[in-house]
């Protein structure tokens, strides 16, 4: 009876899986490492109307991801990324909206001895609030303390744990000590897959102006090797053309050719003069109008000196 039941649930788990991949055109790769059953009910509430979470046997997943790769071979991209501990968050919302509401849910956890350290823990200055007695255990870290009113205070800033090293016993000892839960778990998004494309989700955090910049880099290289081998590209030729140009132009300079094109700088090397006079109008209609407001200045200034000289009795 048990092994009937156990086939009836396999069964039902590898039709979820395969109705899931047939609907939703997204997904995440999750990393469920250190997240309680309670914690994923939380998760699975919050993403109730935008996503559903799948957690299974890699083994379980990987076979029916194989049964299912005729129907959609884009699939098997995923395969590599099933390994540890790991889940599936099936979406047909936006990548980003999706990963902020995951990101969002994460619960404080005290440090643990022998645990890999996801970020760096400081222990800032402080009044620990700790007897004398524990002086020793502060020293043994090579944290400078004080005896401050009958209470252990840290002097400096001190950084007690480094990023992705293992959590040693003293450390964590410490931070249960001071009450401080460095450690924040939930969900860790490992890949995302968007309609046969398995990318990592930094690409989401790039925007509109990134893309353009990066690409526009690309025509600038393309174009650069294109011109220093000779070899013409769409990205060079417009280069190549206003290159040609100006060789025509200088030709045509230091010679009787002629074309219309050419016509003005021939026109400015027989009379630079012209183009000076077409400017001078300009420093001409300027002239007038300071020399209007200097004598309006001058003006103003005669009236009231001729003010300050009428009496008193006048």
């Amino acid at each position: 009876m048990v092994k009937e039941d156990r086939s009836t649930w396999k069964a039902n788990y590898f039709t979820k899986f395969i109705e899931l991949l047939d609907e939703y055109p997204r997904c995440f790769i999750v990393g469920a490492d250190n997240v309680g059953s309670k914690q994923m009910q939380t998760i699975r509430i919050a993403l109730r109307g935008k996503g559903i979470v799948l957690m299974g046997k890699n083994t379980m997943m990987r076979k029916a991801i194989r049964g299912h790769l005729e129907n959609n071979p884009s699939l098997e991209k995923l395969l590599p990324y099933i390994k540890g501990n790991v889940g599936l968050v099936f979406t047909k919302e936006e990548l980003t909206e999706v990963r902020e509401i995951i990101s969002l849910n994460k619960v404080a956890a005290p440090a643990k001895a022998g645990a890999i350290a996801p970020l760096d823990v400081i222990v800032t200055a402080r009044n620990t609030g700790l007897g004398p007695e524990k002086t020793s255990f502060f020293q043994a870290l090579s944290i400078p303390t004080k005896i401050s009113k009958g209470t252990i205070e840290i002097m400096n800033d001190v950084q007690l744990i480094t990023k992705e090293d293992k959590v040693g016993a003293s450390e964590a000892t410490l931070l249960n000590m001071l009450g401080i839960s460095p450690f924040s778990y939930g969900l860790v998004i490992q890949q995302a897959y968007d309609q046969g494309t398995v990318f990592s989700p930094n690409v989401l955090d790039m925007t509109d102006e990134d893309l353009l910049d990066r690409f526009m880099k690309g025509v600038t290289n393309i174009a650069c090797v294109s011109l220093a081998i000779g070899y013409p590209t769409v990205c060079s030729v417009p280069h190549s053309i206003a290159n040609g140009f100006k060789n025509l132009l200088a030709v045509a300079a230091a010679t009787d050719i002629e074309f219309k094109e050419a016509e003005t700088i021939k026109e400015f090397l027989k009379d630079p003069s012209k183009f000076a006079v077409a400017a001078a109008p300009v420093a001409t209609e300027a002239a007038p109008a300071a020399a209007a407001k200097e004598e309006k200045i001058e003006e103003s200034e005669e009236e009231s000196d001729d003010d300050m000289g009428f009496g008193l009795f006048d």
